[in-house]
């Protein structure tokens, strides 16, 4: 009697044992960083080390924006556009690499996408204090302070240079995908076996959730923009959706959205949505800023020369257009 019963006591405690460790929980939070929303979710054996993986992923984030911030004086960064027209400024490897990815995909989009693009925020502010358009003669003064060639790059001394004066980078169309790729990186190095960080609309997902199903993406209905029409699988992958609905002022009727075309320095016009997917956050991002620029006929060319990538663009007219390899459930 006193056998069967350690066996069966044994045997409980053994399939509570293995009930314990089967169950993963879901940690999620939301905070602004980088001056945008922040989603960070993991999965974990439970909250405790779930919340501690949350802040180490935050704590990333800060440290990539205390280097690529532009508007922070003592960033790298900083002394970067401080230095333009001066002397060159010797900077750390990371930051030498990302810019050197940054004129890449200037130079792949023809000047679609340009990190030096942020002269242009001197004139085009879209905080409420704009109280009217640029003038041409302001535009065109301004563009010649927006060209990716004039960026000199010293790869055996590790220096980036700015040809002219007032010249400047920035990383507000690169920066969040390269933030989720890094805050990824981290916790995969850390054994967090599942997660997806949603940089404000820039995210990347790893592993599966909790309950074993894959993570999704709603592609909004553009004639309904309540509704889902088609969801989208992150199988270890990236998506960046860039979109003129949210950030965009408005003069005498007319709408100007936050997206510059770095070529004329005129809000880019005929698209409403673009969402580019690959597996790095970083080109994602920089992609569908291009795009956005390019317009449809030229972006989707573009999209399917590049293996790995796909997008989906909604025009103006709230009519959906898609690379080769997309498949839509309409």
């Amino acid at each position: 009697m006193r056998i069967w019963a350690a066996l069966f006591f044994s045997l409980f405690v053994l399939a509570a044992l293995r009930s314990q460790e089967s169950i993963d929980v879901t940690v999620k939070r939301s905070l602004r960083l980088m001056g945008s929303t922040f989603e960070i979710t993991v999965v974990a054996a439970n909250e405790e080390i779930g919340y501690i993986n949350i802040e180490e992923a935050i704590a990333e984030v800060e440290r990539i924006e205390a280097l690529i911030s532009s508007w922070k004086e003592d960033s790298e960064t900083s002394r970067i556009n401080r230095n333009a027209g001066i002397r060159p400024v010797k900077v750390s490897l990371e930051l030498y690499k990302l810019i050197e990815r940054a004129v890449q995909i200037s130079e792949i989009t023809d000047g679609a996408f340009d990190i030096t693009y942020a002269a242009l925020d001197e004139i085009w502010k879209f905080d409420g204090s704009m109280q009217y358009p640029p003038t041409a003669g302001e535009i065109g003064e301004v563009l010649d302070k927006v060209d990716y060639n004039k960026v000199v790059l010293n790869s055996t001394e590790r220096t980036v240079f700015l040809k002219e004066k007032g010249m400047k980078i920035g990383f507000g169309a690169i920066g969040k995908g390269y933030a989720s790729d890094k805050v990824k990186e981290l916790m995969v190095s850390k054994q967090v076996k599942a997660g997806m960080i949603n940089a404000g609309g820039d995210i990347t997902a790893w592993g599966t959730k909790a309950t074993g199903e894959r993570w999704l993406i709603g592609i909004v209905n553009p004639q309904s923009r309540t509704k889902i029409f088609s969801w989208l699988p992150l199988v270890e992958s990236s998506v960046a959706i860039t979109g003129s609905e949210n950030a965009f002022v408005s003069f005498n009727g007319k709408k100007y959205t936050h997206i510059i075309d770095p070529k004329n320095g005129y809000p880019s016009i005929g698209i409403s949505k673009v969402t580019v997917l690959g597996k790095s956050a970083e080109l994602c991002d920089a992609l569908a800023t291009a795009v956005f620029v390019m317009g449809k006929e030229r972006g989707l060319a573009l999209i399917n020369q590049l293996g790995g990538t796909e997008a989906i663009i909604v025009d103006n007219l709230d009519i959906v257009h898609q690379s080769q390899g997309i498949m839509l459930d309409k």
